[in-house]
């Protein structure tokens, strides 16, 4: 059982969102009041173009339970949630986008998960309040090819960075080194007894997404890339596939016109026997990429630097 007075850490990554800082900001510290819950408020401004860092000074100059970290350039929201991360002093960490999507309403809900013995505490998405069809069915997408490509079967679709991490979760990932990284592929990489809350995410309280399209596929991409080696691998099964069926089809050929002779009256030419044999050696091509792809995965694993073990516990 966690400490009943422990500090809770509510890590805000924020980027164009200064029409909702304020309100967001207050809605958030009546929710920890009425909980009674010591908390520490960080904002990470990720090189807002609006006036989002005026309004997050403002902020803090007014509640010294919040603190802020400004870079001095965009550099994404994964950046944005590592150094919040970082700067943490909490005994758990709860991370909340600044749109008010997120139903903060339910933090004494994974507070009361990680204080039976959870580690993680995962939001999954159900809904989106206003979400275009192109999203949802993006994202739908995006699950199916992440467990197909998933070494360990276990992605939950609608996981979100919604999530409480505790301390010793935070201090594990922030020994890690990847630089082009995924939160939460890494966060359940760490392992860790885990558990998850559905909720039904809000409309935006004011302006416009930062986070085009063109980003979502790219984190989606770096999702896949990161979290699995499933795709070097399926190049070699692919190309023994191609190999053995070429393989196939050219015997079959071979018989139905020399041996027997034509039965089928198929008529087979040169043409037919080329393309085939061409199939097979693009086929024995790719298998060879597959074996070569076995040498890039040692590769990709070592450059990672990631520990050999995670300790949950020790006495």
């Amino acid at each position: 059982m966690k400490e009943k007075n422990a500090l809770i850490s509510i890590l805000i990554p924020v980027h164009n969102e200064a029409a909702n800082l304020e309100w967001h900001h207050q809605k958030i510290k009546k929710i920890l009041s009425k909980n009674k819950l010591a908390h520490e408020i960080i904002y990470i401004e990720d090189g807002s173009t609006d006036d989002s860092q005026s309004v997050i000074k403002r902020i803090v100059e007014s509640d010294s339970s919040t603190k802020y970290v400004i870079f001095s350039r965009n550099f994404g929201k994964e950046a944005a949630i590592t150094a919040g991360l970082q700067k943490a002093s909490g005994d758990a960490v709860m991370i909340i986008d600044a749109d008010g999507q997120h139903p903060i309403e339910m933090i004494d809900q994974f507070i009361a998960k990680w204080r039976e013995g959870y580690d993680v505490v995962i939001g999954v998405r159900k809904s989106n309040q206003g979400e275009g069809f192109i999203k949802s069915a993006g994202s739908k997408l995006f699950y199916s090819l992440l467990k197909l490509v998933d070494n360990k079967g276990d992605i939950v679709p609608g996981s979100t960075d919604f999530r409480l991490l505790d301390r010793k979760v935070v201090d594990e990932y922030n020994q890690l080194t990847e630089r082009n990284r995924v939160s939460r592929n890494l966060i359940d990489w760490l392992g860790f007894k885990q558990a998850t809350i559905p909720f039904d995410a809000h409309q935006r309280h004011a302006g416009v997404a930062s986070y085009s399209y063109a980003k979502l596929v790219k984190l989606a991409i770096d999702g896949a890339i990161k979290h699995s080696t499933r795709p070097l691998k399926l190049i070699g099964i692919l190309g023994i596939l191609i190999s053995s069926l070429s393989f196939v089809a050219f015997a079959f050929l071979l018989v139905e016109r020399f041996i027997l002779p034509d039965p089928l009256h198929l008529a087979v030419t040169g043409t037919a026997f080329l393309a085939i044999f061409l199939s097979f050696l693009v086929g024995i091509v790719l298998a060879c990429q597959g074996l070569l792809a076995l040498y890039v995965e040692n590769i990709y694993y070592e450059a990672q630097n990631r520990p050999l073990f995670i300790i949950r516990e020790k006495k």
